[in-house]
């Protein structure tokens, strides 16, 4: 027990994974409900991050999701211009395994934890979650987003977090083709579910050509159904490598640009709604040594923490899409910040973050 108990401290104390404000463990033994609350940074404002619901194999790679997630909201809602810091949650289990009366309970057991934080914590919807859930967590928990509208929330903020990855992909176009347009581009999209086919059709009335792949085939055929022009590569390996390929989407889970992938890529941008896309550091110097432009992650994902965030104020649709329209700024921003500079732009993208957040901490 020792031995676990040193391994968290250590990782949170004195790893790359730490830095963080608060953790909190939570354990519900009646319905079966084991979570971690990870706060990364609070001084421009209560942390802001969604709850991801999911099956991981182990305890430790719980709270390294946690953690790292945590930290990347940070990131990206400084960049976003919000007053927010840098929250998420983790619940361990598989959503899709549980009977209804028992996740019922369970995410109302979550609610509670997320209560008891006073409000330093706002929940949402992330991967294995969903508004009906963020409905449930709000039963006992006020400071909670993604809701529905018809309980006073926004609904489904896939519609704007991939909204704001086609601002993303169109300010990458801009500075590597200059014409901020996808038309004529051959565009690969993996992982086609929540946000994925949203970005779809955002391409398609672009334009573009679009090539996707994702594990669920159920996904796939809901695209390939409406568009049959949409062509469909085997798997993620064989999308990267797809000839000709001009931006390369990670739409899935994080980890998706690493030792592996990187060599293979086709593509000479990589733009995508994935959260924590490189999969250790140096991932963001070798993409540049290959002349390919990254448009950092956390930058052009951001379109759903913006509508969750305007949902605490009394959501309006139009208010949002504005502010998300502006990742397209931004991310010109940050191309022209890596460029003058002399670095990737993943690692301007923290400079000008980190610069807000240390402002704040200095008021």
């Amino acid at each position: 027990m020792t031995d676990v108990t040193d391994g968290v401290l250590h990782t949170l104390f004195h790893s790359d994974q730490g830095g963080h404000e608060q953790v909190v463990i939570c354990q519900d033994r009646a319905t079966g409900l084991k979570a971690v609350i990870a706060l990364h940074n609070t001084a421009l404002g209560p942390g802001l991050g969604g709850t991801r619901f999911y099956p991981y194999a182990t305890e430790a790679e719980a709270l390294a999701d946690a953690l790292n997630l945590s930290r990347g909201m940070s990131y990206k809602n400084a960049l976003a211009g919000l007053d927010h810091g840098g929250g998420k949650a983790v619940i361990i289990g598989d959503p899709e395994k549980i009977e209804a009366s028992q996740k019922t309970e369970l995410l109302l057991a979550y609610g509670r934890f997320v209560a008891s934080l006073g409000g330093r914590y706002v929940t949402a919807c992330d991967v294995g979650t969903y508004v009906a859930d963020m409905d449930i967590v709000a039963r006992e928990c006020r400071w909670t987003t993604g809701r529905s509208p018809e309980n006073g929330g926004a609904g489904d903020s896939s519609v704007l977090t991939a909204f704001g990855v086609f601002q993303g992909m169109r300010a990458s176009a801009q500075h590597l083709w200059g014409d901020p347009t996808l038309r004529g581009r051959k565009v690969g999209v993996a992982g086609v579910g929540k946000v994925g086919h949203h970005l779809v059709e955002h391409l398609l009335s672009d334009g573009a050509e679009v090539v996707i792949t994702d594990v669920r085939e159920e996904s796939v055929r809901r695209i390939t159904d409406l568009h049959p022009e949409v062509t469909v590569a085997a798997g993620t390996e064989a999308l990267i490598r797809t000839e000709g390929l001009d931006i390369y989407a990670p739409c899935a889970l994080g980890g998706a640009l690493n030792d592996e992938t990187v060599p293979a890529l086709t593509a000479k941008v990589v733009c995508g709604a994935a959260n924590n896309q490189l999969a250790h550091p140096g991932v963001e110097k070798d993409l540049a040594d290959r002349s390919v432009l990254y448009a950092p992650d956390y930058v052009v994902n951001a379109g759903g923490v913006i509508q969750v965030a305007d949902e605490l104020n009394g959501f309006d649709f139009d208010r949002c899409k504005a502010k998300a329209a502006k990742i397209f700024d931004t991310t010109l921003e940050i191309f022209a910040r890596a460029k003058a500079d002399g670095i990737p732009p993943a690692a301007a993208a923290d400079r000008i973050a980190e610069q807000r957040m240390a402002e704040a901490r200095g008021r």
